[in-house]
């Protein structure tokens, strides 16, 4: 990734900033650095190089046959907030996690009542202002054991008289998992390429709920 840094992160989880207006030295690494998991780097890569010198590319440049080794990890959610961000496609083993064919559910009633406003705001600056973002994530098994995954967020570009949708990967770092429930979010970044935001992104920023922290904004 062109020298994208990390623009903001919550506190949850270890090694968050506690103090207003500190920067986290790690926080400088690329944005892939900060992607722990292989599925994650592997998509962000190949989504930036199809984007070339654009925010984001359009959907019709993201070619399953390209990263076919990670279709099983990958979705697509429709950008309706009163259907709770459907999922339009959904990978194999997205679906096994999930227990279920989850095609035209809702992406964000996954989440706790806790988490939920936080992920639709996500959700939100990832479509509206074409950040990526990616989060780490918590989850319940039927057996009761905590379960930790990484969450990669990514636009694609608007087109005209066509639905806003975003693409992403939701993959586990444990092994033999089954069903999950109750998501959480433990941390969240958003991604930029050092370019100013705009006013409006600032704002939406502000507003997100959770400690922040900005880094490269002038």
């Amino acid at each position: 990734m062109d020298g994208a840094q990390p623009v903001l992160h919550n506190n949850h989880g270890e090694g968050a900033c506690t103090k207003a207006g500190q920067v986290c030295p790690a926080e400088r690494a690329t944005g892939q650095d900060r992607m722990k998991h292989p599925s994650s780097r592997e998509f962000f890569a190949y989504w930036d190089k199809m984007r070339g010198n654009a925010p984001a590319p359009d959907r019709s440049d993201v070619e399953p046959s390209a990263v076919r080794e990670l279709l099983g990890d990958i979705f697509v959610l429709s950008y309706d907030a009163e259907a709770g961000y459907p999922f339009r496609v959904a990978g194999t083993r997205v679906c096994a996690l999930l227990g279920r064919d989850v095609k035209d559910q809702s992406f964000s009633a996954l989440f706790t009542p806790e988490a939920r406003r936080e992920i639709e705001d996500m959700i939100t600056i990832v479509a509206e202002e074409t950040l990526p973002a990616i989060a780490g994530v918590t989850a319940t098994s039927e057996s009761g054991e905590t379960a930790h995954l990484e969450l990669l967020l990514l636009p694609f570009s608007a087109r005209t008289h066509a639905p806003v949708s975003l693409t992403g990967v939701l993959a586990p770092f444990e092994s033999e998992l089954s069903k999950l429930g109750n998501f959480g979010l433990t941390s969240y970044r958003y991604l930029h390429r050092q370019e100013k935001l705009l006013p409006r992104a600032i704002r939406k920023l502000q507003v997100a709920r959770g400690f922040m922290v900005y880094e490269g904004l002038r």
